[in-house]
């Protein structure tokens, strides 16, 4: 089962260029969102996002998991955000959040 799973988010994630997923030190800019969704079950925040430069993603509205479940607990649908997400282990990942002022 844990297969199949790898596998649709490789084909959710078709066309990104996740062979440059890895950032460098002088890529750690966050990025600008919305919270659309928190979703604890699964332990993932869909955010409508712009570019985020350090995966080459264009901006998009996903779902991504949290590397800290409590980050669940700073946010609604509907903050402005600035975040970060990384590729930790083929997931994509929420690894820094600040809501915006």
């Amino acid at each position: 089962m844990a297969g199949a799973n790898v596998n649709a988010q490789a084909q959710e994630h078709a066309g990104h260029d996740m062979a440059s997923a890895t950032p460098n030190s002088a890529d750690t800019a966050l990025s600008v969102g919305e919270i659309k969704k928190v979703d604890r079950d699964t332990g993932k925040l869909t955010i409508k996002h712009g570019a985020l430069t350090n995966l080459n993603m264009p901006g998009m509205t996903m779902a991504f998991k949290v590397q800290d479940p409590s980050m669940l607990d700073q946010v609604k649908a509907g903050d402005n955000i600035h975040f970060r997400v990384e590729n930790l282990n083929g997931s994509l990942t929420v690894t820094k959040l600040e809501t915006a002022k």
